[in-house]
Order: structure tokens, then sequence, then C-alpha cells
């Protein structure tokens, strides 16, 4: 892997180190079934199935994914067709095209990219894992 393929592994806001990337499937490969890992995952090549995690996902400019995915963190900037669920945080970075439905507590969009499809915000898994859930207050008398 030449240098420059080792300083793109990750999208421009992610900064750990290649070494922490469990599983790759690079440019060329293609996979069709149920991939679930923890960790970080990035795909460049093409995927079709599920996945599940509770870590993070990395789709790559060069990706073409058609799979329902649910995933700690998902980070898109290849192509994906799919309903996504993202427990934590997802983000479409340029040139990403995202083509279904989306859940996530925190949706970050780059200007350039292109998404067809709905989201639904709720509660981060972290949030309503520590915070007791709420209990009906009576009503006011008045």
């Amino acid at each position: 892997m030449t240098k420059r393929e080792k300083e793109n592994i990750f999208s421009p806001r992610e900064t750990k180190p290649l070494d922490q990337i469990n599983a790759l499937l690079g440019r060329g490969s293609e996979f069709d079934g149920k991939l679930t890992f923890t960790g970080t995952v990035r795909i460049d090549g093409k995927f079709s199935g599920e996945v599940f995690s509770k870590d993070i996902l990395i789709i790559g400019d060069s990706a073409k994914v058609k799979a329902n995915i649910e995933s700690g963190t998902i980070i898109v900037s290849g192509e994906v067709v799919g309903n996504l669920r993202a427990l934590n945080k997802m983000e479409i970075l340029a040139p990403g095209r995202m083509y279904g439905n989306i859940i996530t507590p925190v949706l970050v969009i780059e200007e350039g990219v292109i998404f067809q499809g709905n989201c639904q915000m709720e509660e981060a898994l972290a949030h309503r894992e520590s915070v007791p859930e709420k209990t009906e207050t009576p009503p006011v008398a008045g």
C-alpha cells in the first residue's frame, strides 16, 4: 500500500491510524451477505446485504453499497442504497450519494452530497442508556 493510499484510508475527519481498521473491503472487491463486527471497518469495494455493529463503519469514495445498515457511527463518502440507522452519529461527506432513509441522533451532510430519502432524528444510544425513563407528570390542578 502506498503512502498516499494509507493517508486516504479514512475520511478527512477521521484521524485514527491505519492499524485500527479491523477489516477492509478494498477497491475491486465484491461481497454479498451479512457483516457483523467490532472496531472499525472500511468498505471501498462493492457490498450488498446487511451490516450490524455498535462501532464505526466507513464507506469510502469508491464504494457501492446496497444494504440495510445499523452501526454506531456511519461515515459515507461513496454510494449507498438502503436504510441506515446510526446509533450515535452519521456523516455524509462529498462526493457521497445516499439513496434511502436514515435514523440517527446526529447527522452531518457536507455541501456537494446527494441525499434522497427521509431522515428521522432520535436520541443517541449512550444518552438513552444513561437517562432513566421519563415518568408521566400528573396534570396541575388549576
